[in-house]
C-alpha cells in the first residue's frame, strides 16, 4: 500500500535565551520557583528584533531536507501549521517555498493554534495516500509568540516561546509503517478563551484593540484542567482501538509540551510510565504549534526513538482544536 513514511526530522530554535530570572525582575515577584515546580519551565528561547516565523520555518526545513538526502526541488507540497503567521497574507509556507527554492512545491498554511502541527501531518500523510503526484511533503509546524506577549501578563508572557519543527514525509509502498491512523476533534464553544483577538475582521487593529491589548496573547477564562488529559487519553485510546494496538506498545509520547503535569496525568490513565511522555519545554519553553516536532527531533537526535517503533502524536490549542496521529516509524 501507498503510504506516507517520516524519513528525517529537523528543529531549530532562536539563540537568545530568557532565563525565568528574567521575569522575576521584570514582575517583581518570585516566578521562578512556580514555573519549576508547577510546568517544569526552567529557560525559553525568543526571536531577535529581526526574526521571524518563516526564518525559524526555513532553518527547520533546511535541516530536516539535508538529513533527508533530498533537496528542496525535490518537494512536492510545503505545509507550514502556525497561528503566528509571517503576515495576515499571503501565507508563510510561500515564503519559505521562495527562500528554499522549492520551485516545484505547492504551499500553504494550516492554523489549529498549537494542534496545528499534528493536524498538517494528518494532511500531508493523505495527499501522499491519496494522490500520485505527491512523493515528499514537508511539514513544519512553526511559532513566534513572543511577538504577541503583553510583557506585564504574568499569565502568558512566563510561558510562551518560540521555535520549529519539521518532518519530510516520503511516499513509500509498504505495509505496517508509516502514517496508520489519526482522529481530529474541536470544542468550538471554547474559541473566545483564548487567542490573539485583534488584527482580523472581527477587530481589526484600532485604538480601542490596542487599548485592550487584542493585538497580544490572552487568555479571557481558565480552561477546565481535567480538559486536556481527558481528550488526550481518549484520543490515545482510539488510536489504539484503530491500528489494534496497546498503550504499552507505544514506544513514544509525543503531547503538547505548556503543562508536563496534564502529560504525566494522560500516561498515568493509560497506565504508562511517564518517560514516555517525551519532554522539551524545561529549556524551551511554550513552543506551540512547533513544540511536538521539537520534541521528536529531541528524542531522533538522543536515539529515544528508532525504526520500528510505534509513536502517537496528540495535540491540542485554541479554538479549541485537538489532534493526534500514530507512525510507525
Amino acid at each position: 500500500m501507498r503510504n506516507a513514511t517520516i524519513i528525517a526530522c529537523g528543529a531549530y530554535a532562536p539563540e537568545k535565551i530568557i532565563p525565568n530570572s528574567y521575569f522575576n525582575q521584570l514582575l517583581g515577584e518570585d516566578v521562578d520557583t512556580w514555573l519549576r515546580e508547577n510546568v517544569h519551565i526552567h529557560e525559553r528561547r525568543w526571536c531577535a528584533p529581526d526574526e521571524s516565523t518563516a526564518d525559524l520555518a526555513e532553518n527547520a526545513a533546511r535541516q530536516a531536507l539535508e538529513r533527508a538526502g533530498i533537496t528542496a526541488k525535490d518537494l512536492d507540497l510545503i505545509i507550514i501549521a502556525t497561528d503566528t503567521p509571517e503576515f495576515v497574507s499571503p501565507s508563510t509556507a510561500s515564503v519559505v517555498q521562495h527562500r528554499l527554492g522549492a520551485e516545484n512545491a505547492g504551499t500553504f498554511d494550516v492554523n489549529t493554534a498549537c494542534a496545528g502541527f499534528v493536524t498538517a501531518l494528518d494532511i500531508g500523510s493523505k495527499y501522499i495516500r491519496a494522490d500520485e503526484q505527491y512523493h515528499h511533503v514537508l511539514v513544519v509546524g512553526a511559532y513566534a509568540m513572543s511577538k504577541y506577549l503583553n510583557m506585564e501578563d504574568k499569565k502568558t508572557v512566563t510561558l510562551f516561546a518560540d521555535g520549529a519543527g519539521a518532518v519530510v514525509l516520503k511516499a513509500e509502498e509498504t505495509e505496517g509503517t508509516g502514517f496508520l491512523a489519526s482522529e481530529l476533534i474541536s470544542k468550538g464553544e471554547y474559541n473566545e478563551w483564548m487567542g490573539i483577538y485583534g488584527g482580523g475582521t472581527h477587530q481589526p487593529v484600532d485604538e480601542k484593540a490596542l487599548a485592550q491589548h487584542d493585538h497580544q496573547l490572552k487568555f479571557v477564562r481558565k480552561f477546565p484542567k481535567e480538559l486536556n488529559p481527558e481528550i488526550w487519553t481518549k484520543m490515545a485510546r482510539n488510536l489504539c482501538c484503530r491500528i489494534q494496538a496497546e498503550p504499552a506498545d507505544v514506544a513514544r509520547y509525543f503531547i503538547t509540551q505548556i503543562n508536563i503535569n496534564a502529560i504525566w496525568e494522560t500516561l498515568d490513565r493509560l497506565g504508562e510510565p511517564h518517560e514516555k511522555g517525551h519532554t522539551i519545554m524545561h529549556h524551551y519553553g511554550y513552543t506551540g504549534s512547533a513544540c511536538i516536532p521539537m520534541a521528536f527531533n529531541d528524542a531522533w537526535e538522543k536515539g529515544l526513538v528508532k525504526k520500528g517503533d510505534l509513536v502517537f502524536f496528540i495535540g491540542s490549542g485554541g479554538g479549541l482544536a485537538f489532534a493526534s496521529a500514530a507512525f510507525r516509524l
